[in-house]
């Protein structure tokens, strides 16, 4: 397939808020199973464990936004994560015979014409898992546009969890000293290939509505924030990391006193910090611990304070509307959970209330308050 010239642009990819593999699994009643086996470890943070041919990543059950993508001439489609928290891209293969794969969608490199095998294998350790496969490189097309001569990832052995997970792969958007094998990023080549506006990408997520989040490439969208971007510059780079100064409810603080370090996530969907801080945050509105979740009285919604995340000088609040999620199945739970890391996650609960911008022009994260 021949494409034409691209002059720089905006690429718009819109995500679907879907079902995410919590909801289905307690639709199923599988839920209490499933987390006994899988328990939530976001190892994302273990940078001693990162050797040039793995990459740490979080097994997330509660993720539910996804875009398509395709791959190939002619394209194969893939639904992915777009994830600020990964670098690297990966999607199942043909050559995967694990349960993982079967409900997939699985790239065939048979069929296109313009895949070539990298001749490096690749392992992404999870959790509770692993995924293996090897590297190739062809045209990847985001947003409409062709991303020409991008590697990438096919599986051909998955971790059972990912047999829940609704997306067929991740699309890593985070620095490429995070990549494993050295793989460049997606938008590193959209970058050097000249396809983007700006060298920055925003992320939209819609609070309820299954359509109208969006990833924009090469710029910001002002229909889908208000008021003024606060600029924060990164304190790593490596994912998009920023300091922290204080959580504060009630105007006392609760957390991170002293400051600390967060990564602004898109493949994480709660607030996730050092569990110390976390059962502190979860005492201070009123939360308690029961199989596993931080719980409350889901009629008490309206009466519960903020958390209020003090960054750079600013301060962003968090409604207790933004941060309790109700299921049909276990009441009301907050998006708080515990790691065993000091490095924090803003995960979708944060993201859904504040547009971000990853700047890498700038090394600069910037939020406002999303419509």
């Amino acid at each position: 397939m021949l494409y034409p010239f691209y002059t720089p642009a905006i690429l718009l990819v819109p995500l679907i808020k879907g079902k995410s593999a919590r909801e289905s699994l307690e639709e199923q009643g599988l839920w209490d199973e499933y987390r006994g086996k899988f328990p939530f470890n976001p190892t994302r943070f273990d940078d001693q464990s990162l050797s040039v041919s793995s990459e740490q990543m979080t097994n997330d059950a509660d993720l539910a936004y996804f875009g398509v993508i395709s791959i190939g001439t002619p394209p194969q489609s893939f639904t992915v994560i777009f994830d600020t928290g990964s670098s690297n891209l990966w999607i199942p293969s043909i050559y995967c015979s694990s349960a993982a794969c079967a409900n997939h969608n699985k790239f065939n490199p048979g069929l296109s014409s313009t895949f070539k095998n990298a001749g490096k294998s690749l392992s992404i350790q999870y959790g509770t898992g692993s995924m293996t496969g090897f590297e190739g490189f062809d045209t990847v097309v985001v947003g409409g546009i062709p991303v020409k001569n991008q590697i990438f990832g096919l599986s051909q052995s998955e971790a059972p969890f990912m047999a829940h997970m609704k997306a067929d792969g991740i699309l890593g958007l985070a620095y490429p000293r995070l990549a494993a094998s050295q793989a460049t990023p997606v938008f590193d080549n959209m970058m050097t290939q000249h396809l983007v506006n700006q060298d920055m990408f925003s992320v939209y997520l819609t609070r309820n509505s299954e359509v109208g989040s969006m990833v924009t490439f090469g710029g910001v969208d002002p229909n889908h924030y208000y008021g003024q971007i606060a600029w924060i510059p990164l304190s790593s780079q490596m994912y998009w990391q920023i300091t922290v100064d204080s959580v504060t409810v009630n105007g006392q603080i609760v957390a991170c006193n002293g400051g600390c370090q967060a990564i602004v996530d898109t493949g994480t969907s709660n607030i996730v910090g050092p569990q110390a801080d976390i059962s502190s945050m979860a005492r201070a509105v009123g939360a308690y611990s029961a199989n596993g979740d931080n719980v409350v009285n889901c009629n008490s919604i309206n009466n519960m304070p903020a958390m209020v995340f003090h960054i750079h000088g600013q301060a962003f609040t968090l409604p207790a509307s933004t941060y309790v999620r109700q299921s049909t199945y276990y009441g009301c739970r907050t998006g708080l959970q515990s790691s065993n890391s000091d490095l924090w996650i803003l995960g979708d609960i944060f993201i859904r209330q504040y547009y971000s911008i990853f700047s890498r022009a700038q090394n600069m994260v910037g939020l406002a308050l999303a419509r």
